[in-house]
């Protein structure tokens, strides 16, 4: 796992980076795309990316998750805020994005078929991640199996709270249940790379990095993947012991290595 402590600017910069990285390299890359407020910044240097000529038009992507029960035309419902953020600002190809079905009759066999959809793809290149107060990555809340597949779970309290403020501040109005990949889809992506800025984000990050692995705290499976990458900024950072050992690392990593 590589950890790198920067400005949320520079974070952004670098998430973008890998990803036009992979898209140049491999056109018809597929990726993985996350909501909440982490990822913000990246869509906007990717937009950015692709009028200065970054092309997504080979391209396809899978979102991470998807509210149970919201109506279609929801401005919360994921898939609006997917198309909202990046899918409309760049030039994916017509139903080139997928995300889980939280409207579907019969949801255990929505959730079946979304892995096979992610595996008939040839699976996900690069995932983009967000990381929760209490650790979750994607909705796999604190308890999630660590060889969990797409399949619906119900929130926290914790979680719903933190996602109010999408909602006019109204937990209440958040929703109770989604479906969300699992943490051994997740872990099929071939490079994860997670974004966190914030004191709040700290020790759940610390987790992450630096606790043992735990459904307690379903991010710390990234751990055992070979190709995560962690972008935190120093606040996110500032329960991490090892902190100056990864700014030291970063700040002498060869050029040609990449993320």
């Amino acid at each position: 796992m590589e950890v790198v402590i920067a400005p949320a600017e520079e974070l952004a910069r670098l998430a973008a980076g890998a990803v036009e990285g992979l898209l140049r390299a491999k056109p018809d890359a597929v990726l993985g795309l996350a909501t909440g407020s982490s990822p913000l910044a990246v869509y906007d240097e990717l937009a950015r990316r692709h009028k200065e000529g970054l092309s997504f038009a080979r391209a396809r992507a899978f979102m991470l998750d998807e509210y149970v029960g919201l109506p279609a035309d929801h401005p919360e419902r994921y898939r609006n805020v997917i198309e909202k953020e990046i899918a409309s600002r760049v030039d994916f190809p017509p139903d080139a994005v997928q995300g889980p079905d939280g409207l579907a009759a019969d949801l255990p066999a929505a959730c079946a078929a979304y892995e096979e959809a992610i595996a008939g793809a040839g699976g996900v290149d690069l995932q983009i991640l967000g990381i929760g107060t209490d650790g979750h990555i994607a909705f796999n809340e604190p308890g999630s199996s660590l060889a969990s597949r797409t399949r619906i779970k119900t929130l926290t309290r914790q979680t719903r709270e933190d996602n109010a403020r999408f909602f006019g501040g109204s937990v209440e109005d958040v929703p109770r249940h989604c479906l969300t990949q699992g943490l051994a889809t997740i872990m099929e992506a071939r490079h994860l790379v997670l974004l966190a800025t914030g004191r709040a984000k700290a020790e759940a990050v610390h987790q992450l990095v630096e606790g043992p692995v735990s459904a307690m705290w379903p991010a710390t499976i990234m751990q055992l993947h070979p190709h995560a990458t962690v972008l935190v900024d120093d606040a996110a950072a500032s329960r991490l012991q090892l902190a100056d050992y990864y700014r030291q690392t970063y700040a002498d990593k060869p050029e040609w290595q990449g993320l």
